[in-house]
């Protein structure tokens, strides 16, 4: 479908150019009138406009590196930018957008990627008249705002389930009734016993490949995720054995953002609680992952970030943690209700699952869509069947 296809190169279509080299974020002006554009997106604002709006730029470094961008707007872009500024009566500039997004361009460097001006001008493409660019061109913008739209109503349902759940973890959690029991966390929820200060890990202490290190950068969502480079030589768990989890402890981080806690289960038994965390071992009848989630509601986290300290970073102390006031159902009911939760937290699992499989769809229609239009077989109506498909 290509055959009338012209193939040309891309200094052929569009005058290829570095952004303005001398200019790095620190030429970004608060309240400018223009744009600021650099390797990592549209993220400044400028007091002069170079380049016109809808002039295709690429990332040419950095985590975004091979990345597109299309400015709306008047803008100047900065270091580690190629601009692509369409040749009148060659190329429309979001057809040139759509293909740079589709193809993949050539990267050179092993350990940080980059992308040389040279490369992209001799890059070979193939495009058709200006009348049919135009043409894919809006049937591209017609599918992808749809698209689009489909993403962001997926994203709203996933982000609402979250709340839903997490609004009646809250309920459940922070009502106590009339059997459940009140005092601090250290009289009625365990032991609190702080995570070994830094002076006692000493850099030799590290291994690849030994035993986890838990920081509250390894807990997420109520998990424990360790970190291969972060371990520790037997040594250090020798040496610390005091500061080992065991089955049935909460850890819980006391730096940085609070609410960060999970339960120790088999799988972490034996590993070394980090400087940055606490060690809670529950009272006898206490259930850990009770105890873990209970931490981890929005009441609890809000009271926990209101007893630390700290202008730059949050601080907990143990003071503070051990004289935080909480409601415990007796041991019976604290498994009854991890039953209901358990059931809950599946189903929105299932749920999480199902939204980011669509996800996950409809990016990959719009993959499909422009391998369809760079091959010259999109048409309005296949493009319209496919959105209803993923719909």
């Amino acid at each position: 479908m290509t055959a009338k296809w012209q193939e040309t190169t891309i200094k052929d279509i569009a005058v290829v150019d570095w952004g303005n080299t001398s200019l790095t974020k620190k030429a970004y002006t608060e309240g400018g009138q223009y744009l600021g554009v650099s390797a990592a997106g549209c993220d400044g604002r400028m007091s002069h406009a170079e380049h016109k709006k809808f002039t295709p730029v690429l990332s040419a470094i950095g985590a975004q590196c091979g990345r597109m961008f299309m400015p709306n707007e008047d803008f100047t872009a900065i270091k580690n930018t190629i601009t692509l500024t369409p040749i009148e009566g060659r190329c429309d500039p979001f057809f040139l957008f759509y293909l740079l997004n589709f193809v993949e361009l050539p990267q050179r460097g092993a350990g940080q990627p980059f992308i040389s001006k040279g490369d992209i001008q001799k890059f070979p493409i193939k495009t058709p008249t200006l009348p049919e660019q135009k043409r894919i061109v809006e049937i591209l913008d017609e599918a992808f705002a749809g698209i689009d739209q489909a993403i962001a109503n997926t994203e709203k349902n996933l982000a609402s389930a979250r709340e839903l759940f997490e609004s009646y973890l809250n309920t459940i959690l922070t009502k106590p009734e009339e059997e459940w029991i009140e005092g601090t966390l250290s009289s009625i929820g365990g032991e609190i016993k702080t995570g070994p200060f830094g002076s006692l890990l000493h850099k030799s202490d590290y291994i690849v490949g030994g035993t986890p290190l838990v920081n509250p950068a390894h807990i997420n969502g109520g998990q424990i995720t360790p970190d291969v480079n972060k371990t520790v030589n037997t040594e250090a768990l020798q040496r610390l054995s005091s500061y080992l989890l065991q089955e049935g402890d909460i850890v819980i981080g006391r730096r940085g953002n609070m609410g960060r806690c999970a339960a120790v289960t088999k799988s972490e038994d034996g590993w070394l609680c980090g400087t940055g965390c606490f060690i809670i071992r529950p009272k006898k009848g206490n259930l850990a992952p009770f105890l873990s989630l209970l931490l981890s509601t929005n009441y609890y986290i809000d009271e926990i970030t209101k007893i630390a300290s700290g202008a730059t970073m949050l601080n907990l102390s143990n003071k503070a943690l051990g004289n935080l006031k909480i409601s415990l159902p007796p041991p019976s009911e604290q498994e009854k209700l991890l039953n209901v939760i358990s059931e809950i937290i599946s189903d929105k699992e299932n749920l999480n699952s199902i939204y980011q499989q669509k996800l996950t769809a409809l990016n990959e229609l719009k993959q499909s869509l422009l391998q369809k239009a760079f091959r010259g077989e999109l048409t309005t109506d296949m493009a319209g069947q496919m959105q209803e498909d993923a719909a």
